[in-house]
């Protein structure tokens, strides 16, 4: 899928142009865990179809994402005021600042790589690396002084997303991802749970208010009954509980690439599953998202769309 001239491959099966959903679910029941590295193209867990990355890239993300950092905790400190932007949605100068910060470290060490962000939109679209950049996740959060806020930065080759990065300040917490080499936090490797029941599971939801507009919404109902327990941590909390095995399935709306593109790496490297609450790839145009350990990803898309 395109956006302009960028295009995002996700690491899920490409279930979009299957007839109906049950039949996507069916699908991913039966092909128990994997690796998707590409749209459609299915390798052992563990292979990576590039080169071994080359160690700047996740040193200068980590370089990038300090730099961010700074910044936020400057304005964290200090305070800052928001206007809207053309959206409606909430910009402040923290979020411009470690936005430049981070191209400024990137383009440093790598003149010749592309960047999409929140609020600098695309340079060199058609570079073969490509930076995808939430400098502020959780701007709301942030403006009202909670913590539920973190930096999101991912690395595209050639499409094909091979690197993220989350951190949140606040809560000391930093994870990071490189396609083929796991995820890990604190030195720790991070890994999925083996949880393979709805009723053993733990399910976190986001953006309750979309998801009450869409047409899943009674299915999350079934889900709700059916599931262990129902909890609402949302932004990158619980997607870092879901790497680390504290949580099994993460349901959310409202999103776009730029939220989701570096925590999708990171779940798909501790042995999860993710796509759009359809089935399908996650893209530039995804406004949902479906991550689990990867057991249960076919029988939540069966309960929501059945």
């Amino acid at each position: 899928m395109h956006n302009g001239s960028l295009t995002v491959a996700g690491a899920a099966p490409d279930l979009h142009r299957l007839p109906n959903v049950p039949r996507a679910a069916e699908r991913l029941k039966a092909g128990g865990l994997y690796g998707y590295v590409g749209w459609g193209v299915k390798v052992a867990p563990g292979m990576c179809m590039l080169e071994p990355m080359d160690s700047r890239f996740l040193q200068t993300a980590h370089a990038a994402v300090d730099a961010a950092e700074r910044v936020l905790n400057h304005y964290w400190d200090e305070g800052v005021q928001a206007r809207l932007k053309a959206d409606a949605s909430p910009v402040t100068v923290a979020d411009e600042e470690a936005e430049s910060a981070i191209r400024e470290v990137i383009s440093r060490e790598f003149p010749e790589h592309g960047f999409y962000g929140e609020e600098g939109g695309h340079t060199r679209a058609d570079a073969e690396f490509i930076w995808l950049i939430d400098p502020l996740d959780g701007t709301k959060s942030f403006i009202r002084r909670q913590p539920f806020f973190s930096t999101q930065l991912a690395l595209l080759y050639r499409g094909e997303r091979v690197l993220g990065i989350s951190n949140a300040p606040r809560f000391r917490e930093r994870v990071h991802a490189q396609r083929g080499e796991g995820a890990w936090m604190s030195g720790q490797r991070l890994a999925v749970s083996s949880v393979d029941t709805v009723e053993a599971a733990v399910i976190s939801t986001g953006n309750l208010k979309s998801l009450a507009q869409g047409e899943g919404w009674a299915g999350l109902g079934i889900l709700a009954a059916r599931c262990n327990r129902l909890r609402g941590y949302g932004d990158f909390y619980h997607y870092h509980q879901l790497a680390a095995g504290g949580l099994d399935i993460v349901i959310e709306s409202d999103v776009n690439i730029l939220d989701v593109a570096a925590l999708a790496t990171i779940i798909e490297e501790a042995g999860g599953c993710v796509t759009d609450l359809k089935g399908g790839p996650l893209t530039v145009e995804s406004t949902s998202i479906l991550a689990s350990n990867g057991r249960l990803h076919g029988a939540v898309l069966e309960a929501l769309w059945n």
